[in-house]
């Protein structure tokens, strides 16, 4: 039998972009049946090839962020590419970008231009700071729209400097915007034919998981600092136990809190005026928290597993790589998957992938070698000679 299409097969995506916003949002779509063509400079390709763990030449990081792809070799730099990526264009639905704004423009690839040559092309462009605004020129990574977008100032301990959020998150949030977007542009085009073109920024995903930040400060304002190891709102957060394991809990709803209180042997604090409320629990949450770190001193971890699940109270151990990999529950859900890689037999990466029942999506292989499909993509979609393409190559264009 053979197997289910999947939602976006008949979807070809060119992306034109590098390190991991634009490439994650590429390979989301490929997990979903999408054609993605990712296009690489000749003899260095994406800067994640170089960036985390190497075996064997490839980058840990680039295989995983960068699997179901097709992957050539292409410069952007030289009117040989360019006039390359116009003649993709016409066979494409998305472009993904990631260029600083502008750059594209100067080199004849802009949207008005690529709009031109397809009209239900949908372009989405990734940049730090947007395509508008007095920042819009400036360069930027994870850690730059962390600090921008407001995450990093609130995170960390309450008595010490503003701590990173790790690992790049704000990367990898815009990429899931940026999915998003392209998805509802698709739906928009299908629907009326037109194309459009998306604004994407790493710092405007940032800010947009601040959770109440904004709306506190903009109403009352008060500047949310830093809460340490728990949440500033409720109870919660990391505690060691007997045997020096370290477990995770939150009790953010009155019930929870009921229960945390009769676990911890304070069953009366619920009705303590000091904990009556939301509205005062933050201001005393230090009580709370004390008697937590003596309770959980107290217990071994399967002693503190065994009362919290007993209690019902949201709880985690806080998880190693190695305690996943251990764990039956992230294999019963087959969150690590070995993925066929060339050259390296298969690589363990994250299975996830957002299940639906009937057309789920799948990891058919690792990230490519440098220039892997560049032919069949010259001579396949563009229907180039191989002497043409010999002509490509020995130029330096791909």
């Amino acid at each position: 039998m053979s197997a289910r299409r999947r939602p976006l097969d008949g979807i070809r995506v060119l992306e034109l972009a590098q390190v991991v916003a634009g490439p994650f949002c590429g390979t989301l779509m490929a997990e979903f049946g999408a054609e993605v063509i990712k296009t690489e400079l000749p003899g260095r390709g994406d800067d994640l090839r170089r960036l985390g763990p190497v075996e064997d030449g490839t980058s840990y990081w680039f295989a995983v962020d960068n699997r179901n792809k097709k992957l050539m070799t292409l410069d952007l730099h030289r009117p040989g590419g360019q006039d390359v990526v116009k003649r993709l264009v016409p066979h494409c639905d998305v472009v993904l970008e990631n260029f600083r704004p502008g750059v594209l423009e100067k080199w004849g690839l802009g949207w008005d231009a690529l709009h031109a040559i397809n009209p239900r092309l949908v372009m989405a462009r990734i940049t730090a700071f947007g395509q508008t605004g007095p920042l819009r020129d400036g360069p930027g990574y994870a850690a730059i729209g962390s600090a921008f977008g407001g995450t990093w100032y609130i995170n960390g301990p309450a008595d010490r400097p503003p701590a990173r959020p790790t690992p790049v998150y704000p990367d990898y949030m815009t990429g899931l915007f940026t999915a998003f977007g392209v998805m509802a542009a698709l739906r928009h085009r299908d629907a009326t034919g037109e194309g459009q073109w998306i604004d994407a920024s790493l710092y405007e995903s940032a800010f947009r998981v601040m959770e109440y930040t904004t709306t506190l400060y903009g109403r009352q304002g008060v500047v949310r600092e830093r809460g340490g190891l728990q949440h500033a709102g409720w109870p919660g957060g990391a505690f060691q136990t007997q045997d020096d394991h370290w477990i995770v809990f939150t009790a953010p709803a009155q019930h929870l809190f009921e229960r945390l209180c009769t676990m911890l042997g304070h069953p009366e604090l619920p009705r303590d005026p000091r904990f009556a409320s939301g509205r005062e629990r933050p201001q005393h949450i230090g009580v709370i928290l004390e008697i937590a770190q003596g309770w959980f001193a107290a217990r071994t971890f399967d002693k503190a597993v065994e009362e919290l699940r007993a209690a019902d109270i949201p709880h985690s151990p806080i998880m190693s790589m190695a305690d996943i990999f251990r764990d039956p529950h992230y294999r019963a859900r087959q969150m690590i998957v070995d993925v066929p890689a060339e050259g390296l037999g298969s690589l363990p990466q994250p299975g996830v992938i957002p299940k639906l029942s009937l057309t789920p999506g799948r990891v058919d292989h690792a990230g490519a070698a440098l220039g892997r499909h560049t032919d069949e993509i010259l001579s396949g979609l563009l229907g180039l000679s191989a002497d043409e393409i010999a002509r490509l190559r020995s130029d330096g264009i791909v």
